[in-house]
């Protein structure tokens, strides 16, 4: 049997006069005095999103609300109600489980409270820490005892003066000692910050964390790649699946600041191939991610990671460093759960996005997308031509030019911008070539190889660019040792190791080697590729009147190069004579 509980919207309307109709046939059968319902009533607590609805097998199966009262100091969990052809499958605790956590988000510090005659709904009260009180602790509104009128037991409730009936009120009090959760040292109604990107995985993490009576909160970090119409839609989606609040932070300028211009400064490719497009990401987002959660006094800060990958070591090493006291949550990883169970949990509850049906992972930032799929899990297997977001669509070759100052991309084909809107300009025309596109073997920092696919124009060029002007600015042993520490770079920021103070020494290194990188580079694009032209700067070391390679110099003599041949081969000389007379011994 497929059910689905959800919060309840304008289209469930058409249901308030079924659901009122099974409400009073229940009391009749069962004899107990429930309460008239109004369906106008009905209608508009489902308007609001404050009822929730249970379907099975697509069919309407039960029903329940809240209501507010005193200011919002109290909230109501009723009218409670299982069809009776669906009884006997649990329904009722699902529906009273949702009301309870939509009550608890909507309204975090009110008291819910509940009167009944059913021994069932005592129990499920009980189990989620109501407490039986007398009516004089439930709220005092002429509004909710007026709805009682037309209870068959009112002159009961009027004869003993509000003070008992034949209903147990029961109050679920959030400012006393709360239930300890299963979760660690968390404890029911603890909030949650939930780095939230939209996707499956965030997805079922914020449903399963709502479930368990967390008050979630969800945010997502742009470091680049969204639309703004994208993060609406995630925002929406977060709100909709329950998050108590939903915040987009924009990042991509200190992205860019404290990383990209590094990763540019030391023209870093893991592996001579990747360009760190999403790994340089992840630990910026988990910064941002665990600074707002301090700011919102979260008692726990939650990710989507699976345990066999990279992220979360990025995200738990930041959220350890930078907020040490909070709990660190990754559902997914801790309870093994697997893609296909997180997509049969969700649409238990109603949120179906069409994950099943898509075939291929995509992570976009600005500085790159990633793709994984079922070809990347294997070592022989390419991916086809469908898998990457961006399609060859220019044929035609096409002439780039990139100015850079101080090792920093300050224009494009002659138009002077910020270096974030050269990025994304490159990337808008070089991805029509489709170009940058890649797979990545490398290794995890747990230890195991992996492979991902990748797409990354601007990145590709602009560091290929910026290499070809270092090669005709920098002397040898700058290159040298550029080339070694950023490699250390690399790696140490693809191994979570970036809030290592030695990050910032290599950092003020490579920036001091920036200081003569100005010029511009010519670049020719072709579709899959592109050729680097040449570069022209004022401090290019090739345009020395001292000589002119493989022609003619004129700073030194010939007699100026044979003693320069005799000093410089001295030590070798002596290796060979020595190795010569012991081999003459030998003999």
């Amino acid at each position: 049997m497929k059910i689905n509980v959800r919060v309840s919207n304008e289209t469930d309307t058409k249901y308030a006069y079924i659901i009122c109709n099974k409400i009073q046939e229940s009391a009749k059968i069962r004899g107990t005095g429930i309460a008239k319902k109004d369906p106008e009533y009905i209608k508009l607590k489902m308007i609001l999103g404050n009822a929730v609805i249970a379907f099975c097998n697509d069919k309407i199966a039960g029903f329940g609300y809240l209501d507010v009262f005193q200011k919002q100091e109290f909230v109501v969990n009723s009218g409670l109600i299982v069809f009776p052809e669906y009884r006997q499958q649990g329904l009722a605790k699902i529906i009273k489980l949702e009301i309870f956590n939509l009550s608890k988000t909507k309204f975090p510090h009110a008291k819910i409270f509940s009167i009944t005659t059913n021994n069932y709904v005592i129990k499920i009260n009980t189990e989620l820490g109501f407490k039986p009180v007398s009516f004089s602790e439930i709220t005092k509104s002429e509004k909710f005892w007026k709805g009682c009128e037309s209870c068959s037991n009112f002159d009961i409730l009027t004869r003993n003066k509000r003070k008992m009936c034949l209903c147990t009120g029961m109050l679920y009090n959030p400012l006393k000692k709360r239930k300890k959760n299963e979760l660690n040292e968390l404890f029911d109604g603890d909030r949650i910050v939930l780095a939230y990107s939209g996707g499956l995985d965030t997805s079922y993490c914020l449903k399963f964390l709502i479930q368990k009576g967390y008050e979630v909160h969800t945010v997502i970090i742009n470091t680049g790649g969204f639309q703004k119409s994208e993060l609406k839609n995630i925002e929406i989606r977060a709100l909709k699946i329950g998050a108590k609040s939903h915040i987009s932070i924009d990042a991509i300028e200190e992205y860019y600041q404290n990383c990209i211009k590094y990763l540019i400064f030391g023209n870093i490719l893991k592996n001579n191939t990747y360009p760190l497009s999403v790994s340089s990401e992840r630990i910026f987002q988990a910064i941002q991610i665990a600074k707002y959660a301090k700011d919102m006094k979260a008692k726990a800060i939650a990710h989507g990671s699976t345990g066999a990958g990279n992220d979360q070591i990025r995200f738990d090493i930041a959220f350890q460093i930078i907020c040490p006291e909070t709990i660190t949550l990754s559902p997914i990883r801790d309870f093994k759960v697997s893609r296909k169970e997180e997509i049969e949990y969700l649409k238990n509850f109603g949120i179906a996005i069409g994950w099943d049906k898509a075939k291929y992972s995509i992570n976009k930032g600005i500085w790159g997308t990633s793709i994984g799929g079922k070809e990347t899990l294997t070592s022989l297997e390419d991916l086809p031509n469908e898998a990457y977001p961006k399609k060859l669509k220019r044929t035609k070759s096409e002439n780039l030019a990139l100015e850079f100052e101080k090792g920093e991309l300050v224009g494009v084909n002659g138009e002077r911008a910020k270096a974030i809107k050269n990025i994304i300009k490159i990337e808008n025309i070089a991805s029509e070539f489709a170009i940058g596109r890649g797979i990545h073997i490398g290794d995890t920092i747990l230890g195991i190889k992996g492979r991902v696919g990748f797409e990354a124009s601007a990145a590709i060029i602009i560091i290929k660019a910026h290499h070809l002007l270092e090669k005709h600015i920098l002397t040898k042993w700058q290159l040298y040792w550029k080339d070694q520490l950023s490699n250390w770079y690399g790696m140490l920021l693809h191994e979570a190791q970036y809030l290592d103070p030695v990050m910032r020494n290599i950092e003020t290194f490579l920036s001091s080697t920036q200081e003569r990188l100005t010029g511009q580079v010519k670049v020719v694009l072709y579709p899959y590729r592109f050729h680097l032209v040449g570069i022209q700067s004022k401090f290019d070391l090739m345009t020395s009147n001292m000589a002119q390679y493989g022609e003619m110099n004129y700073a030194w003599t010939k007699e100026d190069i044979t003693g320069f041949t005799k000093i410089l081969s001295n030590q070798m000389k002596m290796y060979h004579h020595l190795t010569e007379e012991k081999n003459k011994k030998k003999e």
